[in-house]
């Protein structure tokens, strides 16, 4: 990953006076110093945490914008860059990504879903249903041999 060059002294980005004019809530902050990113959220902004990812895909999507508008790419050439570099990362830090919607890790007594390397990968166990005894004429038939009449 590339990064922007240091600054020696923080350097903030400006809000927008149509914003300040307008009131809001700051949902997130994101800073990178020396190679490391740091980040401040507003957690209790939403009900649970799934409205982060509308945020995130929201920020994506303009980001994908703004480099259209600025450059000879399009929207959805961006986009998949994004996409392509947040799927990427996700597999090297070693999370897992649910595929489909609706679709869950189970989450342990505090609520939150287990490390990876927690979970259990055994097999779970299934109960064995009582096997009924197989008829004469059944057993006759796998050895070859012709049932009586």
């Amino acid at each position: 990953m590339a990064f922007v060059r240091n600054h020696p002294i923080y350097d903030a980005l400006p809000i927008s006076n149509d914003v300040l004019d307008r009131g809001g809530v700051e949902l997130l902050r994101a800073a990178l110093v020396d190679e490391e990113i740091f980040i401040v959220a507003r957690r209790d902004a939403f009900v649970g945490q799934s409205s982060w990812g509308l945020v995130l895909a929201d920020i994506a999507r303009r980001l994908a914008s703004l480099y259209a508008a600025e450059g000879d790419l399009t929207e959805a050439k961006v986009t998949a860059a994004i996409v392509e570099g947040f799927e990427f990362s996700f597999r090297r830090l070693g999370a897992s990504v649910a595929r489909w919607p609706g679709r869950r890790a189970p989450e342990d007594k505090k609520g939150t879903k287990p490390a990876k390397s927690a979970r259990s990968r055994a097999k779970p166990r299934v109960q064995s249903r009582a096997k009924s005894k197989p008829s004469t004429k059944a057993i006759a038939h796998r050895k070859g041999a012709r049932p009586k009449r």
